[in-house]
């Protein structure tokens, strides 16, 4: 089921806005997160953007997209009225901020729980996309991701972590690179999707390709977005090429002749086409077919 996702962009909307969602609304990015929390200032701001979101839901102009509203932290005095809020069809799930343990994500899915059996809806409607952003939380990446079945995604939030590591983001974003790793890898581990951080410096394009070639290098399969000036970029770097799903056509289609021969493996461009090989094949016809059919 995760793998039904499409996640390459990740967009944050500021959603009291009116200005940045009508904009929104207009743009291709893969997932807008619809945002609530750090965005969302001052306090009076936030039932604000919660009734924008539902106006904008019921008006339509939502149509189509995939929605996670990205709702306040379990110690706001928010939380409560957002998902309260915001449990209503055309909303896809939730980004949980601040999941420092899977205690954390277990008491959100609870949470939701609760709501969707008191409003009579499906229970596990919606999905959760933990994010990542404090010290804490990468060290208990792995229980992040199996706290609860609603999480089909994590994602990395560089600048708060560093605030919390008492470091510095460094030009080269060499003190990234560790978390990163970890992440993903952590990611990858429970069949949860990674998804990148953002990239601060939006108007430095040349930056963002040198970050997303590290980015899919290290397995994430999409980025936080602040700008739509970035999609074309993350959208690029996070698909497969014409040439990635001919390769992988042929690879499946060597491997099955192979196997009705009754060969033991097939051979393309002189390697040997291996298990890895034709399940990196079968995952990109996957993805394919996810973006021809957004």
């Amino acid at each position: 089921m995760r793998r039904d996702y499409l996640l390459r962009s990740l967009m944050f909307v500021p959603s009291h806005n009116r200005k940045l969602m009508e904009s929104a609304s207009r743009q291709n990015a893969d997932v807008l997160l619809l945002d609530i929390e750090d965005s969302v200032q001052p306090l009076s701001n936030k039932k604000i953007a919660r009734a924008m979101i539902l106006e904008y839901l019921e008006s339509g102009k939502f149509k189509g997209k995939t929605l996670f509203p990205r709702v306040n932290d379990r110690e706001s005095g928010e939380l409560l009225n957002d998902v309260l809020d915001l449990t209503v069809d055309g909303i896809e799930g939730f980004m949980y901020p601040k999941a420092k343990t899977g205690e954390d994500v277990y008491f959100f899915d609870k949470l939701l729980e609760i709501i969707e059996y008191q409003k009579g809806i499906e229970i596990g409607t919606f999905k959760i996309i933990p994010l990542i952003e404090t010290s804490a939380a990468v060290l208990n990446v792995q229980d992040i991701c199996k706290a609860s079945a609603r999480v089909i995604a994590i994602a990395y939030g560089s600048e708060d972590f560093i605030t919390d590591l008492e470091g510095n983001h460094d030009i080269a974003h060499d003190s990234l690179q560790v978390p990163r790793a970890i992440i993903a890898m952590g990611a990858r581990a429970n069949d949860v999707i990674p998804i990148d951080t953002v990239h601060v410096r939006v108007h430095d394009l040349e930056d963002l390709e040198v970050n997303l070639k590290n980015s899919v290098n290290l397995g994430f399969e999409g980025m936080l977005v602040l700008n739509p000036k970035e999609l074309p970029l993350v959208h690029q770097y996070y698909s497969p090429t014409d040439q990635d799903v001919l390769d992988a056509r042929e690879m499946l289609t060597l491997a099955e002749e192979a196997a009705n021969n009754g060969e033991g493996v097939a051979i393309k461009g002189g390697k040997f086409i291996g298990p890895p090989m034709i399940k990196a094949a079968k995952k990109i016809l996957l993805k394919d077919l996810l973006i021809k059919s957004k």
